[in-house]
Order: structure tokens, then C-alpha cells, then sequence
């Protein structure tokens, strides 16, 4: 299907989750299609994001492992880490999965340009000293970890170099509160290293349930990384010895080898010409575009982490396929965003979707809820003192569960399970009427009969 005679039908800027797949889809289609990729196919997720940082939290997870084992009768003597074997082999299943990227795009009969472009006008695209023409650009330029400006920030990292550090530190600061940097903090501790994670406000991971928040708070301390809320980092100080002293606005100081820095991510737009061509950014710093991903200029259009809506990638790859088939197969959709399950990879893992009890009651719910908290079976015989939460948001009136939350191993894989039941409107009774599965952390959640509140 053709439908332009300029060089290309589709030129997608990013070949990150949302651009390798709505490139892979256009071609699909029968259209032309090029996209362009300076850094690594893939993406954040694959190269400095949800790939290696799962890998990272399995490795860290040894260290309880090899604990747990001897109450099952097995003798773990002489277990030691080793950073650069996790390092190492992180990065070659990385490689192993640009070069599955590059086979998908190439077998779909997408051109791969490894090199920086630039928008010159709104069909027209600088590669090199060279130009192209497109009938439609996609911008998929993801985001970017943000450092904010204060005294020492040239001392400090951020996510994207955690995973190639070139030795493994005894002492790290983690400064930020989302999930990044909870994560973070799981893996250098679970690692080996004395770990301190500050935040600037009373509690982290806002925007989850404050059920959640607390809860892991609490897991957390137990796993002795020290959690500084309402710390305020004044500057970051290079010590005679080569380290780094963390200096708070009340006077208190954290020395550290590492200082990671998880403060947010920012919409990459910089270098690309977009404003010179006038395409609009909201006021988050955000391309801003509407239902259909069109941007402020008609035949530009933007997805995925760059349009600063959900952060996630299962969200970005699911635009690019709203985006593709509107574009090249004859359909008429928009996404719906709500109801969008998630996990954060912290240990315990956190499992997430629906309305916590904040925004159901804020949205006008009367609300019944479920709550359970226990010790998974696994530590009835370790002794470990983990334990598992999880809590259901029902609405009152017509029993609909509006919302599903759990803390606990393998959170993210109960929750999947759940999103779809949510999805589908399910009341707590269907809940209740489900048999469990048993013995398992998951029946609990359709064994929950009386509201604690």
C-alpha cells in the first residue's frame, strides 16, 4: 500500500518499544517505511531500563536465596559475588536482543539508519549531509533521566550508567522516590552494599496506594537499606579518599562510594528540529498531541515515553499499534488508559492495577476494603520476616472491584491476572465465588471476606 511518493511512506525517529513497533506494523501494512536510531535498538526497556534491571533484581535476590536454602537442607558454603560476571553477561543478552530487534525490523522491510536526523521542514529530514522526505514523520524519542542543578551533580549517576559500572561499590546513596529508585536501592543492597536511599518528601512512590507505600517502607527497613524521607540534598561533595559525601539541608552528611541519582525522566526533545518546524510541547516539557497522536503540525505525530502519558512500555507498544493501524490499515482507534496494570521490581515486587483507595474515594466511590497481610509459605520455614501484602478497592454500591494491589514474590504475574478480570468489570463476588488455587499467595486475593474498612 502506497501512498506517497516522497521517499518514504512513514520515518520514525526512535527505535525504542514504541518505534520498533509501529515501524515493524506500518511495513506490514505495505507501507515504505525508515526509522532512524542513534543509540541502540530497543530502547530504554531493552538496553538501560526494564530488561537488564530485572536481570539485575534476579541476580541480587541470590543473596536471600542461599540463606533460605539451609532451613530446606541445603549446605550454600563459600558463595561470593562476582560484579563483572553479572555485568558482562547482562550485556550480552542485551547484545543478543539489539541484534533480535534488528532481524524484526529488517524481516518486516524496514530501513535502519544508525545515525542522528533532524526535522527541516514537515516532510523533510536531515540525515547527515544528505536529506529525505517522508509524508508522515513519527517522533519516538522516549525520555531521559534528569539530574537537577545543585553543587557536585558532576559527582553523582543515573540509571543508565548503574548498569556498567566498572567495580561494584561497599557504599551507595540512591536519592529519588519513584520506582527506579526503590528498585535500585533493592539491587545494590541485595548486592552486597550498605545502601541509603533519600527522599525529599515524607513517604516514596507516590501515586501508588498509601497502603503499598507504607508497607514496602517497612520491607525495606527490614532489609536494612536506611530510607531518609523529607531529606533534601544540598550538594554533593568529592571527599580526598575519592568518594562521595552526600550533604543534606539540615547539616546531616551520608558518605558513599556511589551516588545515584532517580529523580525523574524527562521527554527527550532536544536536537531533533522540532520546534523549527512547530510542533508543540505541553507545558511538562512533553510533545503534546491528541487522541490520534498527532502533534500541533498534521502529518507529525508522537508515542510512547516522549508524550509523557503512561511511562511504561507495554503502554508505548500498544499506541504503536493504535498509531499504525489508524495510519496504514483502515482503522479508527484511540487508547483507552485506563486501568493500565503495573509492577515495580523492588523486593518485595509490587503489583498494581485500578484505583488505589485515594483516587477511588477523590473519584466519588463509597468504598469497602479488603486488606491481607501474611508471610508467604516459603519463610514459615526460612524464618525470613518478609511478608506479603495485598488489598482490594471495591465499590460499595455496585460491587465492582475497582481496584487490585499486592507486595509480595512474583506480585507483577498475580496482578497480570487480575488486570484482566478488572478489564472486564468483575464484582468482589465473582471474587469470592472463584475457586483458589491452592497453596498458593494468589487465592488469597479470591478468599478476602470481610472489609476492614
Amino acid at each position: 500500500m502506497r501512498v506517497s511518493k516522497r521517499d518514504y511512506d512513514l520515518f520514525v525517529i526512535g527505535a525504542g518499544s514504541a518505534g520498533t513497533r509501529a515501524s515493524r506494523m506500518a511495513a506490514r501494512y505495505g507501507a515504505r517505511v525508515a526509522v532512524a536510531e542513534e543509540r541502540y535498538l530497543g530502547g530504554t526497556c531493552v538496553n538501560v531500563g526494564c530488561v537488564p534491571k530485572k536481570l539485575f533484581v534476579y541476580g541480587s535476590h541470590y543473596s536471600e536465596d542461599f540463606d533460605d536454602a539451609a532451613a530446606y537442607g541445603w549446605t550454600v558454603a563459600g558463595a561470593r559475588f562476582d560484579w563483572p560476571t553479572l555485568r558482562d553477561n547482562k550485556t550480552r543478552e542485551i547484545e543478543r536482543l539489539n541484534g533480535a530487534y534488528r532481524g524484526l525490523l529488517e524481516s518486516a522491510g524496514v530501513e535502519i539508519i544508525t545515525r542522528r536526523v533532524r526535522l527541516r521542514d514537515r516532510h523533510t529530514i536531515e540525515v547527515g549531509d544528505a536529506t529525505v522526505t517522508a509524508e508522515r514523520i513519527l517522533v519516538a524519542t522516549g525520555g531521559w533521566p534528569h539530574v537537577p542543578d545543585f553543587p557536585g551533580r558532576e559527582h553523582v549517576i543515573t540509571s543508565n550508567e548503574a548498569f556498567y559500572l566498572d567495580a561494584f561499590p561497599e557504599r551507595v546513596v540512591v536519592v529519588g522516590g519513584g520506582y527506579i529508585a526503590v528498585e535500585f536501592a533493592g539491587i545494590f543492597a541485595g548486592l552486597g552494599a550498605r545502601t541509603t536511599l533519600t527522599y525529599r518528601g515524607p513517604l516514596f512512590l507516590r501515586g501508588f496506594d498509601d497502603g503499598v507505600r507504607t508497607f514496602v517502607a517497612g520491607q525495606l527497613r527490614d532489609k536494612h537499606i536506611d530510607l531518609q524521607f523529607d531529606a533534601h540534598v544540598e550538594r554533593v561533595e568529592l571527599t580526598r579518599s575519592g568518594s562521595r559525601r552526600v550533604v543534606l539541608d539540615d547539616g546531616r552528611s551520608v558518605e558513599a562510594d556511589l551516588v545515584l541519582y532517580a529523580t525523574g525522566r524527562r521527554p527527550n526533545v532536544r536536537g531533533f528540529g522540532l520546534e523549527d518546524v512547530g510542533v508543540r510541547l505541553n507545558e511538562r516539557g512533553a510533545i503534546a498531541v491528541d487522541d490520534r497522536y498527532r502533534t500541533s503540525v498534521d502529518n507529525i505525530y508522537a508515542i510512547g515515553d516522549v508524550i509523557d502519558r503512561v511511562q511504561l512500555t507495554p503502554v508505548a507498544i500498544a499506541e504503536a499499534m493504535v498509531l499504525s493501524g489508524n495510519l496504514f490499515n483502515g482503522t479508527d482507534r484511540t487508547l483507552d488508559y485506563r486501568g493500565v496494570p503495573t509492577a515495580v521490581f523492588c523486593q518485595p515486587n509490587i503489583g498494581t492495577v485500578g484505583l488505589t483507595e485515594t483516587q477511588a474515594t477523590d473519584a466519588g466511590h463509597s468504598v469497602r476494603i479488603f486488606e491481607s497481610t501474611f508471610r508467604p509459605m516459603k519463610h514459615t520455614m526460612s524464618g525470613r520476616n518478609e511478608r506479603t501484602f495485598m488489598k482490594l478497592v471495591v465499590d460499595a454500591r455496585d460491587d465492582r472491584v475497582l481496584g487490585a494491589h499486592m507486595v509480595g514474590p512474583d506480585a507483577g504475574e498475580i496482578i497480570q491476572g487480575l488486570g484482566v478480570a478488572l478489564k472486564a468489570g468483575a464484582t468482589k463476588a465473582q471474587f469470592d465465588s472463584t475457586i483458589g488455587i491452592h497453596p498458593t499467595a494468589a487465592e488469597e486475593f479470591v478468599t478476602m471476606r470481610d472489609p476492614v474498612r
